[in-house]
C-alpha cells in the first residue's frame, strides 16, 4: 500500500492524502497568515479522517510555489522535516502545475493553451502557460496582471486580471498527493520569484569609526 501526503502553502494551508493513487482526505484552512500554526494540525486531521497515522505514510509531496516567502518556507520545511524523521522520500512540485493538471482532467478543459494565475500581492500575479494536456509551456513568472496573455484562465488569482476565469480556483492537495508521478519534479527549492521583503545585511557596519569621529569633532 502507498500512502502519500500532499502539502501546499503557496496561498493558504492545504493538505491532502492519497492511498494507492486515490484521494482519501483533503483539509484546508483558508488563512494566509496561519501556515505555521495550522499546518501540522491539518496533517493530523487528514490522517485521522482516513484512519491512518503518520507512521503509515510512504511518501510526501509538497508544492514549492510560486508564492510568498513565509508561507512557502513553512510548507517546504515541514515536508522535509517529516520526510527525514520518517525516512521517506519527498518530492516537490510547482503549485501552478497541480492546478493545471486539475483543469486538464475536467470536461470543461480548454481545447488549446491556457494559463494558471495566483495572487502575488503588491498588485502582481504569478502565472504560467500550459498546453491542453496540462504540461507547462512557459513560466512561472511574476508580473502585473495586465501582462498575463489572452488565454483561458484559472487559478486562485485569475480574477485579478479583470478577465473572465473558469476551471479550478484553488489547488487540490489531494490531487498533489495522488499525482506525484504525473507532475514534473520541481525540486525542493521554494519558487519565490522575487526577493523577500526582509534581507540579511551583507555589509558589516563599523562599531569603532563613528565614536572616533565623534571624539575628533569634540576637540
Amino acid at each position: 500500500m502507498s500512502l502519500v501526503l500532499g502539502i501546499d502553502t503557496a496561498t493558504d494551508v492545504r493538505v491532502g492524502l492519497a492511498r494507492d493513487g486515490v484521494v482519501v482526505a483533503r483539509e484546508v484552512v483558508e488563512d494566509r497568515r496561519a501556515h505555521a500554526e495550522q499546518l501540522l494540525p491539518l496533517v493530523r486531521a487528514a490522517l485521522a479522517d482516513a484512519g491512518h497515522t503518520v507512521a503509515d505514510l510512504t511518501a510526501i509531496a509538497v508544492g514549492v510555489g510560486p508564492g510568498p516567502f513565509t508561507g512557502l518556507r513553512v510548507g517546504v520545511a515541514a515536508a522535509r522535516t517529516l520526510a527525514e524523521a520518517l525516512g521517506l522520500g519527498v518530492r516537490g512540485a510547482c503549485s501552478l502545475d497541480v492546478v493545471a493538471l486539475d483543469w486538464a482532467g475536467r470536461p470543461d478543459a480548454p481545447a488549446g493553451e491556457f494559463a494558471v494565475v495566483a495572487d502575488a500581492r503588491r498588485k502582481e500575479v504569478y502565472w504560467a502557460r500550459y498546453a491542453a494536456d496540462g504540461s507547462r509551456v512557459a513560466g512561472p513568472f511574476v508580473t502585473a496582471p495586465a501582462e498575463v496573455p489572452e488565454l483561458p484562465l484559472c487559478g486562485p488569482g485569475a480574477t485579478l486580471t479583470g478577465r473572465e476565469a473558469a476551471g479550478p480556483d484553488a489547488l487540490d492537495a489531494g490531487l498533489l498527493a495522488a499525482s506525484t508521478d504525473r507532475l514534473p519534479d520541481a525540486g525542493l527549492v521554494p519558487l519565490y520569484l522575487r526577493r523577500p521583503d526582509a534581507e540579511v545585511p551583507t555589509a558589516r557596519k563599523s562599531t569603532l569609526l563613528q565614536p572616533r569621529l565623534a571624539m575628533m569633532g569634540n576637540r
